[in-house]
């Protein structure tokens, strides 16, 4: 994870005198000091420094190990100021994981800067022509961001999805397959992703992530927003998506479009950014990159290791000072358990 990113803002300092005044009459003072909590400021430019090759090594053969134990469940998790600014620095005494009203010890706890597997999923329909070229920036940019051993495919989608381009390291494949992209059609937006949950089942590493671009809602899609919906919460992927909305729409599925993506996204511990002009758009795509870089990944066995096939719901707080809880937790709202032979035999 960066460590480089000073303390800014007013917001900031308004933090460091809470943690001075606080944390020495608490046992927190042994957990988290002020010089190891950061917030990175909105505006990231090109400060994220790549790790060296061996951290990533480590950190990627550290997801692969947990991913061999079915009983683990991984929660990735984002913390953020109230102007949005990801706070870095916690550590594994600031959590706390519930499933269900139970809480959870945490058996495994990393703020690597582990690699991900990333879907990059965009909307072609002929409403996005005079905004492929900030499409193509914002993609520059959250390649930009990305881990030098990240791997990407891409699906465009108009009428329908394509997968354009399977898995590759290298992110200028994904900027010549949509230099001669033509916008065209309507937009099967559900239909793309569950293409991309698909192929997200042969990714590579644990910690996976669909990134989704559009300016609008569905109105062409085969699978209906339960099936997608369903989908999603079974998938264990984190899904964000950057929507430009225009002011005026003139149908009732763009003007939708906003709750859709949010709907999608939210359960899933990532996030969904509407925005009013196009232009928005690399800066926020490079802002997801960096996300996804500074996570925290929180691993708990189940206290009744559940095999029912059911959903259930996880709740992640932070322990902190009451006067710091101005920062806000973004993490997946819960999981499908694996179903046993025996439960299933009792399913009607």
């Amino acid at each position: 994870m960066p460590t480089s990113f000073g303390v800014l803002g007013s917001v900031l300092e308004s933090l460091k005198f809470l943690l001075s005044s606080v944390l020495v009459a608490t046992p927190l003072a042994a957990q988290t000091g002020l010089n190891d909590v950061h917030i990175m400021p909105r505006d990231i430019g090109g400060a994220v420094v790549s790790p060296s090759p061996s951290l990533q090594l480590v950190s990627g053969a550290y997801l692969h190990v947990v991913k061999r134990d079915v009983n683990l469940v991984l929660v990735p998790v984002s913390v953020t100021d109230p102007s949005q600014r990801l706070v870095t620095g916690l550590n594994q005494e600031n959590f706390r994981v519930f499933e269900g009203k139970k809480a959870q010890e945490i058996k495994h706890f990393s703020s690597e800067d582990a690699p991900v597997s990333l879907g990059i999923v965009v909307d072609t329909s002929g409403s996005m022509a005079d905004k492929m070229e900030r499409v193509r920036e914002a993609i520059n940019q959250f390649c930009d961001a990305a881990n030098l051993m990240d791997e990407f495919f891409m699906i465009t989608f108009g009428d329908e999805p394509h997968l354009v381009l399977d898995f590759t390291t290298d992110p200028q494949e994904l900027q010549k397959e949509l230099l001669f992209t033509q916008p065209r059609g309507r937009t099967a937006l559900l239909d793309a992703v569950y293409l991309g949950l698909k192929k997200m089942r042969q990714a590579k590493y644990a910690k996976k992530a669909l990134l989704i671009i559009s300016d609008g809602g569905d109105n062409h899609s085969r699978y209906g927003e339960r099936d997608v919906k369903s989908a999603v919460k079974e998938s264990d992927v984190m899904i964000y998506s950057i929507g430009t909305f225009d002011r005026y729409v003139p149908t009732q599925e763009e003007l939708l479009g906003p709750t859709l993506l949010s709907e999608l996204t939210e359960p899933t511990g990532g996030r969904s950014f509407a925005l009013q002009h196009a232009t928005e758009m690399p800066q926020v795509a490079r802002r997801i990159g960096v996300e996804l870089r500074t996570q925290y990944v929180l691993g708990y066995r189940p206290q009744d290791a559940p095999k029912d096939g059911k959903w259930h719901k996880i709740k992640v707080k932070l322990l902190l000072p009451k006067k710091l809880a101005l920062l806000h937790v973004h993490a997946k709202t819960g999981y499908y358990a694996h179903a046993s032979r025996e439960s299933e035999s009792r399913e009607p």
